[in-house]
């Protein structure tokens, strides 16, 4: 069954992993997502792991040595399908139980996950993430928002700690990452990614032919750890 999200002019959605990796990125689209029904139990997994902290990568091996229920194993060999499945591709999934993440306290705005922001690579490449439990990545078109050090206010107080620097203003806002990331709109669409879909969404490189994919962590509102794929 395919998921119906909001209408949203950067987002196609796919039926199978073939369509997700071939349809091309172009005009405003630069988020494509698989959207997919998933059985199973992945609760199961993320109760099956116990650690302290607020992240933990779990590999193949780890997977394979829980003891589960059926509805567990069934869980279990999604998400490893899903790992064969973009590691013949060229890539690198990683599997994540989140607690949370790191927030930070910048004076000018946040530079954390939270925030809305675009991934950025020197070679091309995309970005795939699948929420397989818990809160989901959430996404907004490039027209519901604006990069952060264009807002006026935001932008005149990093001018003023930029006075002195022996590196270029560019430089300057790169190096700190300013111009990674955006502020929605007031009237702003935020898209969830949902359970369970795949998506593959663009990277600012510097072949890329369309605007990166504005997207943020979720804040961990429902008080569950997330499972995560993402490469």
């Amino acid at each position: 069954m395919t998921k119906s999200f909001p209408k949203s002019s950067n987002l196609v959605h796919v039926n199978n992993f073939q369509d997700l990796i071939s349809t091309p990125f172009q005009g405003t689209t630069n988020a494509i997502s698989w959207s997919r029904e998933l059985e199973g139990d992945f609760e199961e997994i993320v109760n099956a792991i116990a650690f302290e902290g607020t992240m933990l990568e779990i590999d193949e091996e780890d997977l394979l040595a829980l003891e589960l229920s059926e509805a567990g194993k069934v869980a279990r060999e999604t998400i490893l399908s899903d790992f064969k499945l973009l590691s013949e591709l060229g890539a690198s999934p990683i599997l994540n139980i989140i607690a949370n993440y790191e927030a930070d306290e910048h004076p000018f705005f946040p530079t954390d996950v939270y925030s809305f922001h675009i991934d950025r690579s020197p070679i091309a490449t995309d970005t795939f993430l699948c929420t397989y439990y818990g809160d989901a990545s959430e996404l907004i078109s490039n027209e519901d928002a604006i990069q952060k050090i264009q807002v006026p206010d935001i932008r005149e107080k990093i001018e003023k700690a930029y006075v002195g620097e022996a590196i270029d203003f560019d430089a300057f806002v790169s190096e700190h990452f300013f111009d990674l990331h955006y502020q929605a709109l007031e009237e702003a669409t935020i898209i969830r990614a949902g359970s369970g879909h795949l998506w593959r969404i663009a990277v600012d490189h510097p072949e890329s032919k369309v605007l990166p994919c504005v997207h943020r962590a979720p804040k961990e509102t429902s008080g569950r750890k997330r499972l995560l794929l993402i490469c």
